[in-house]
């Protein structure tokens, strides 16, 4: 039986697994779609681990007060734990000369959490992913899933288009009205001169 034991192993051991989950979470943050597709096992799995890090970087933007420096930095490097961390030999393997490596994904990634998507999700408690099935794979089978970072630009520019349909059928509905009116309106002086 498995009486608590709470997380998939997703055919992996333990390092294989927490590292396969670092590299989605860092594809997750960096993705300009804000969404990837993966499985959805894998995608049931990166939840919770990918809004643990997105809340240790709202509370870092609503931090106030004596201290508030030191507990950001705290929480950063919290953070930073569930990506992968930069290049360790990058000041080594540059000659004189030459430019130096990129800093790795997980850098940018953090760079990212604390800065632009801890405001974003500032004033929401939780949910900050959203998973939508798409079928099955052909080659395997597998179940395949997007999951997608909720508030997106995308998803922005839906409501603002659905917005301008809206008002502008309501001010057509409106223009169709007076219209039917008045021509009513001319069928019934017709009718009483006739």
């Amino acid at each position: 039986m498995r009486h608590l034991k709470a997380h998939r192993k997703l055919g992996r051991d333990s390092e294989h697994r927490v590292s396969m989950l670092r590299n989605l979470a860092t594809s997750l943050i960096n993705s300009r779609d804000d969404r990837i597709v993966t499985t959805l096992p894998k995608a049931k799995e990166l939840r919770p681990f990918i809004e643990k890090a997105i809340t240790l970087s709202r509370r870092a933007v609503s931090l106030e007060g004596n201290g508030s420096e030191a507990n950001g930095v705290h929480l950063r490097r919290q953070a930073a734990a569930f990506f992968h961390s930069g290049n360790f030999g990058r000041a080594t393997m540059t000659r004189r000369g030459q430019t130096p490596p990129p800093r790795s994904a997980g850098i940018a990634a953090l760079r990212r959490l604390f800065d632009e998507l801890g405001e974003r999700f500032r004033d929401r408690p939780g949910g900050y992913t959203r998973i939508i099935k798409m079928g099955r794979r052909t080659g395997d089978g597998a179940e395949l899933a997007i999951i997608e970072l909720v508030d997106n630009a995308r998803e922005k520019e839906a409501q603002v288009s659905s917005r301008k349909k809206t008002k502008g059928s309501s001010k057509k509905k409106t223009g169709e009205t007076k219209g039917a009116e008045t021509s009513s309106e001319q069928k019934d002086e017709s009718a009483n001169e006739e």
